[in-house]
């Protein structure tokens, strides 16, 4: 039997903060953006609001955070139930290759299949090839290009 605690994923809790703000953080560094940090804690504040559909799991080993997934549910005009969007995935640079992130996307699924989701679905940069091969491994690629308006 190993030593090692295993990785396990819960949804965040209050106390996470500290832990989770540096990934936040180094996840923004990585997409070249800088949040607002009202932004920062509106966001935060969403996790722990029953009303708002957004969510956030960690992964841990212990007490240490190694990772977070945000995803939220939202209703589509092409299908009958709710769809389930992983808007943020960030594994601590440090502990990839563990299969971490795969964790979180199979916790967001388990979240995705309890509340009768019709799909999940998430997007990621061109250039994020790293990522791509755990999403090429775990899920379809269906060849949407996003076009955006921002205000």
């Amino acid at each position: 039997m190993s030593n090692n605690p295993e990785i396990i994923v819960t949804p965040v809790k209050q106390e996470d903060y500290e832990q989770w703000l540096p990934y936040w953080k180094g996840y923004q560094e990585f997409y070249k953006v800088q949040l607002a940090d009202n932004v920062t804690a509106t966001t935060w504040q969403r996790f722990f609001d029953e009303k708002v559909p957004v969510y956030c799991a960690v992964a841990r080993e212990g007490e240490t955070i190694l990772g977070f997934a945000h995803y939220l549910f939202h209703d589509s005009t092409w299908g009958i139930n709710n769809y389930c969007y992983l808007e943020d995935l960030f594994v601590n640079p440090a502990t990839r290759g563990k299969h971490i992130g795969k964790k979180l996307i199979e916790y967001v699924k388990e979240k995705a299949a309890e509340k009768n989701s019709d799909r999940l679905y998430w997007h990621t940069q061109e250039t994020n090839k790293t990522a791509q091969r755990l999403y090429d491994w775990v899920a379809d690629k269906p060849g949407i290009i996003e076009y955006r308006i921002d205000f």
